[in-house]
């Protein structure tokens, strides 16, 4: 499996047709995998019938990252999958959002211990979509499989 580099990942997902279509764009992904952020614009293809931010872009703005910094901390003998997302609108969105992702070393050191004894797990991710003044507009929730990869006989 080839990996790209963050910053290559970052260039290909801000011309990623569903988050440039939707105004998505990655603006920070860390070198060391292990925080990303993401800002959704207010534009007005991308707006719902009464003037605030469509659900289903709140929605994507948060679908991969969590999978995505884990792929890359957990390492090359680890599957990971992307298991159950779900979201709770918490107020319109008027402005520009914005989401960011943490992933420490002490989680993942915890997540491989916890595959010590354990086949596969699925920890959740929680995420804020706040505005561009900090008001909570949606929370999202990412149940995250990971297993050790089976190895070849």
């Amino acid at each position: 499996m080839k990996t790209l580099k963050p910053k290559t990942l970052k260039r290909v997902l801000n011309l990623w047709p569903p988050f440039w279509g939707a105004g998505i764009r990655v603006l920070q992904l860390a070198d060391d995998w292990s925080y990303a952020k993401v800002r959704l614009r207010k534009y007005w293809f991308n707006r719902n019938y009464v003037n605030t931010h469509y659900g289903g872009s709140l929605f994507s703005m948060t679908d991969p990252f969590y999978m995505l910094l884990l792929l890359h901390e957990m390492g090359r003998d680890y599957v990971v999958w992307d298991k159950k997302s779900e979201i709770k609108f918490i107020k319109p969105g008027r402005k520009d959002v914005f989401a960011e992702f943490h992933v420490t070393q002490e989680q993942v050191n915890e997540l491989k211990q916890q595959l010590l004894n354990a086949d596969k797990i699925q920890p959740v991710f929680e995420v804020d979509i706040k505005d561009e003044d900090g008001l909570l507009i949606a929370k999202v929730w990412k149940t995250i499989h990971i297993s050790k990869k089976q190895k070849a006989a």
